[in-house]
Order: C-alpha cells, then structure tokens, then sequence
C-alpha cells in the first residue's frame, strides 16, 4: 500500500477517496519506568530503548491505519500526519496517533 505524507502521487490518479483512517499506539507507564530506569542507555542525549520503543508504538499505529484504509478497498494513504502526546494522570502514557486519507488509484 502507497502511504505519504503529501496529498497527490507524481503520476498516480485518485479514483476514489474513501475516508479519513487512523492507528494509535499507546506506551504505558511502565515502559517509561523501565526505559528512565536505565539511563545508562542514555549517550549524547539520546536513548536508544526510547527511541526504539516509540519506532515499535509508530510501526503498530500505521499498521492499525493500514489494516483500516485495506477494508475500505483502499491501495493507498494519502496526507498523513503523525502526532506524539502526552496522555493519563501526571503523563504516564505516550500515545502515537497516525491519520490520513485512504483512496484507491486507477
């Protein structure tokens, strides 16, 4: 399935636009408990459990949006947007939303 972040495809006609899709993921507290706990995975600024732990909750949004926009007949995903946000009492959680446009290409 085509997915992009842009509203039209060089060389690509939308037949039919079928909707608005959307996937979430969320990280609960104790991801984060376990990820801050380890700070020795922390180089530079940056830590690689983190990192890797928001590429798995990314992976399982745009799954759940293109499992959605597939049974609406769709061969693609136009628009997309990705969004990170804080959620639950005293932001325990982290949520990962995707949303875009399902179509079908002639």
């Amino acid at each position: 399935m085509l997915k992009t972040t842009t509203s039209v495809v060089d060389g690509r006609e939308v037949k039919d636009y079928l909707g608005v899709v959307v996937g979430e993921a969320i990280l609960g507290a104790n991801v984060f408990k376990d990820l801050f706990g380890s700070i020795r995975d922390i180089v530079g600024g940056r830590s690689g459990a983190y990192e890797k732990e928001m590429a798995h909750a990314r992976q399982i949004a745009f799954k759940d949006m293109e499992a959605e926009a597939r049974k609406l007949g769709a061969n693609g995903i136009l628009g997309i947007d990705i969004d990170y946000e804080v959620v639950g009492a005293q932001g325990a959680m982290m949520m990962v939303s995707v949303s875009g446009t399902a179509v079908r290409f002639r």
